[in-house]
């Protein structure tokens, strides 16, 4: 069936989307593909928002390291969609690895095999962490992973009688990665939704998937060619000041030189700057505050350019004793040979370091869970994002991408969804922006 909108009558349906993110290309591809005519406008000139390719001091890397898993559907069906090849993303089985500490690793088996084979091969856990974590994923399976609201991650763990084993090498660092919060702070409701859909899911659910490429590449330049030959617009180093309702749709306050009026306009930028956009158009204000009442966790991530003769025994690697949380090594993913990119996510003591003070410390860390003295590195980038997501807590108020305004919408990690703020919320959530726009157009 055609879906087209209008184009058979000479009517050109416009939207404008502001923000160059995850959200607004995906909302953007979504829309060129029904034949509407789209235009992107960003601040910046580097596609991708907060998962992007960083450029700094002659270095080229990503403004944080990201993993995928492979419950997040949607933005691997738009990677196909764009024809991203496959070969850009890594895909391992879901690994837990911590040099002489943990081997836990996810057999190539059919669910729930995987996992119960996985956790009967691991190495550094004993019999009672081994019934721990099948006692977890038995209890949420027995309450169909529906937990109370106010429920934290910490709490879930200790109903269920989770050994501070289990707690320190598994559920924190998996909690951690995934909700970028504090056990202590972290909805265990959204928690169970990630090991609803991953490790009590099938087993491809479960897989970690890293791209090989950067942040820009892996997606948003993609969809940026797939626009081009959609007679979609990309506005790259516009500042939206403001958006006006006018007769006919919206027309926006920005630097670029079009005067063009949109039938409909998705918000699709960081959080952080979507109150002022809303409270431009007038009839937003508690939706304004409510955004603006998020709260929000960092990511910290050091990058040490150490020479080819480093290699880890994995491509990523669970840290302990230290600031760092995990290692990946970039060299074995596409990256430069000897490129380690260290993480940490959420708030902690290392906020209370230097710059120069935390790469130290994380330099003589990983000599001491690797085991073995490092090269000085030829150089050193730390690249911190201190509201790289918001925090997912319980009773979190998270916005619906609807608004009070007709024809405008909200698109972004931070938008209502049963997954953390990720990539995956991102893309889904400007994918249901888009079917939402769709829906209020009228069709031939």
């Amino acid at each position: 069936m055609d879906r087209r909108y209008d184009l058979d009558a000479g009517v050109i349906r416009s939207v404008a989307i502001i923000g160059a993110g995850y959200a607004g290309l995906a909302c953007a591809v979504a829309l060129a593909s029904e034949g509407i005519q789209v235009t992107v406008f960003d601040r910046s000139h580097v596609l991708g928002g907060r998962a992007r390719l960083l450029a700094k001091d002659g270095h080229r890397v990503d403004n944080g390291q990201h993993i995928i898993i492979g419950a997040y559907t949607e933005l691997t069906r738009l990677l196909r969609h764009t024809r991203v090849s496959p070969k850009v993303l890594e895909r391992l089985p879901l690994t837990l690895a911590s040099p002489g500490r943990l081997h836990l690793r996810a057999a190539e088996l059919p669910a729930p095999l995987h996992l119960a084979v996985g956790l009967l091969r691991a190495r550094g856990l004993d019999w009672a962490d081994r019934f721990a974590v099948l006692r977890l994923i038995r209890t949420l399976k027995r309450k169909r992973f529906q937990v109370p609201p106010e429920q934290t991650v910490h709490g879930l763990l200790h109903e269920t009688a989770q050994t501070p084993h289990v707690i320190a090498w598994i559920w924190e660092p998996l909690c951690v990665a995934a909700l970028n919060t504090p056990i202590e702070d972290a909805s265990a409701q959204v928690f169970a939704n990630v090991l609803r859909d991953s490790v009590a899911a099938h087993a491809g659910a479960s897989e970690l998937l890293i791209p090989r490429v950067d942040l820009s590449e892996l997606f948003p330049v993609q969809a940026a060619r797939y626009l081009a030959t959609r007679r979609g617009k990309l506005g790259t180093g516009t500042t939206v000041k403001a958006i006006e309702r006018v007769e006919g749709g919206f027309r926006l306050d920005c630097d670029h030189p079009t005067k063009q009026i949109f039938e409909q306009v998705v918000i699709a930028t960081a959080p952080y700057h979507a109150p002022p956009l809303l409270r431009s158009v007038g009839g937003c204000e508690r939706l304004a505050q409510q955004v603006e009442a998020l709260p929000y966790e960092p990511i910290t991530t050091v990058y040490f350019a150490l020479g080819g003769s480093v290699r880890l025994s994995a491509p990523m690697l669970l840290l302990a004793d230290g600031p760092a949380q995990w290692v990946f090594d970039r060299g074995q993913l596409g990256g430069e040979a000897g490129l380690l990119a260290c993480v940490i996510s959420a708030h902690g003591e290392h906020e209370q370091l230097s710059r120069e003070d935390l790469e130290i410390t994380i330099h003589q860390q990983l000599e001491r869970e690797l085991g073995r003295r490092l090269p000085s590195p030829d150089w050193v980038l730390t690249v911190v994002e201190k509201r790289a997501t918001i925090a997912c807590r319980p009773g979190i108020v998270r916005p619906d991408f609807k608004t009070p305004v007709p024809g405008l919408w909200l698109a972004g990690d931070y938008i209502d969804s049963p997954y953390p703020a990720t990539m995956e919320s991102a893309v889904r959530s400007g994918t249901a922006a888009a079917h939402a726009a769709l829906r209020f157009m009228p069709r031939t």
